[in-house]
């Protein structure tokens, strides 16, 4: 049973590391479609609607896909006031209950939610409703079911990982 769960810890981490690295990719787009939407305004005195949504289109991608691969790499929010300093059984009990009473039934509220709200802009072919802007809206509102079933699995290996570190003491890697 150890086995199992540590291989679906790893696979869920493998999982978010590739999802987290390709993302960031988004961000050298990000900046250069930013700085030529600066160049073109300024210089210009131009700019297209189509490059403003996909500039907030990227952002949103970044840190919606990326949230797993953030929570993965504890670099996201948490207040640290005690946590910092919390023992690993301390910090095990912490995230165990967070992922239990918050993470996972939020996470899957909006897995839940957001396909919904995203099919229906598929089925009705929503786009910008600004002329020039870009079509197919349920991209970037799939991107949110996806980034959050990413950030839910990562969730459940934390959870998988709290239950070890409060069974053994340690987490089966840390083991080996």
């Amino acid at each position: 049973m150890h086995k199992v769960l540590n291989q679906i810890v790893s696979s869920i981490q493998q999982l978010n590391e590739w999802a987290g690295k390709g993302i960031s990719w988004l961000t050298t787009l990000l900046v250069l479609l930013v700085c030529f939407d600066v160049v073109t305004r300024y210089l210009f005195s131009d700019t297209q609607a189509w490059i403003m949504e996909l500039e907030w289109h990227l952002f949103a991608l970044i840190f919606i896909i990326g949230a797993g691969y953030a929570f993965k790499h504890d670099r996201h929010v948490r207040v640290d006031l005690f946590y910092a300093n919390f023992s690993e059984r301390d910090k095990a009990w912490v995230n165990l209950i967070g992922a239990i009473l918050f993470l996972l039934p939020w996470t899957a509220l909006m897995i839940y939610a957001s396909f919904d709200y995203a099919l229906i802009s598929y089925q009705i072919g929503e786009g910008s409703p600004d002329p020039g802007g870009l079509p197919a809206r349920y991209v970037i509102k799939f991107a949110v079911t996806v980034g959050m079933s990413l950030l839910f699995l990562q969730g459940l290996a934390s959870l998988i990982e709290s239950i070890q570190v409060l069974v053994n003491g340690k987490t089966e890697k840390e083991s080996n």
